[in-house]
């Protein structure tokens, strides 16, 4: 496997929370970052599946840990989504010492009422979702079009996922930011692949989280609560 560059963005600006820093550093060293990112989501589709259609959530906040490193390759423009979730992130890491599944975090929430209270820990599985896809989103605008600039994919991406829950402030603020995006040139460095390699690995990435993004829905749409939140 490729080893990793000195600038490589293992790691954020700032530090991750605890958990999910563990996490990273663990992975840290032994593939490119897109390669550790898609065969995690592999990997825990395998799981799924062999665990009956459930999603355990420890090996689940294990996996999204992973894709912080994707945000802060991004640099300041995603700033942003990389603090908030990472501690979602790191929220659910925690919630996997007591709760089995993914089902079980929405089953106790529903319970108290709580699946939209700030802090709930099925109000933080939204938003790691929509974290996923975003990162998703990008991948399909990056790849949809050679020569596609990365500020072009991720306004659109941004457009797609997140904008539709943010305020005017937080929108024209992340309008602004987009301008200090990478190029699409250097982002393919900072990840540590080549214009073929980057391809694929972000076609893993789409076609692996996408069955798990769709189960995540899945479990808010089965108990009637639906997702413009």
């Amino acid at each position: 496997m490729l080893g990793f560059r000195p600038q490589m963005p293992w790691s954020s600006a700032e530090p991750l929370c605890d958990a999910a820093a563990a996490v990273v550093a663990e992975r840290k060293g032994m593939e490119t970052p897109l390669t550790a990112v898609a065969e995690a989501f592999e990997e825990l589709a395998r799981g799924m599946v062999a665990d009956g259609g459930e999603l355990r959530l420890s090996p689940f906040g294990d996996t999204c840990a992973l894709v912080s490193v994707l945000f802060s390759s991004l640099g300041m423009a995603f700033k942003f989504a990389e603090i908030e979730y990472v501690t979602k992130v790191n929220d659910l890491i925690g919630a996997g010492k007591s709760y089995g599944t993914l089902n079980d975090i929405l089953d106790k929430d529903v319970e108290n009422d709580s699946v939209k209270k700030q802090g709930s820990h099925s109000r933080n599985l939204r938003r790691v979702r929509l974290g996923l896809g975003l990162i998703k989103a990008l991948f399909e605008q990056f790849l949809a079009t050679e020569g596609c600039s990365l500020y072009d994919a991720a306004t659109t991406a941004y457009g797609q996922v997140c904008a539709p829950f943010h305020s005017w402030a937080i929108r024209k603020a992340v309008g602004a930011g987009m301008y200090t995006l990478p190029s699409r040139e250097q982002l393919i460095v900072r990840l540590n692949e080549t214009d073929c390699s980057v391809q694929k690995e972000m076609r893993r990435y789409i076609d692996a989280s996408s069955p798990i993004i769709e189960y995540i829905d899945n479990l808010f749409l089965s108990r009637n609560i639906s997702l413009d939140w």
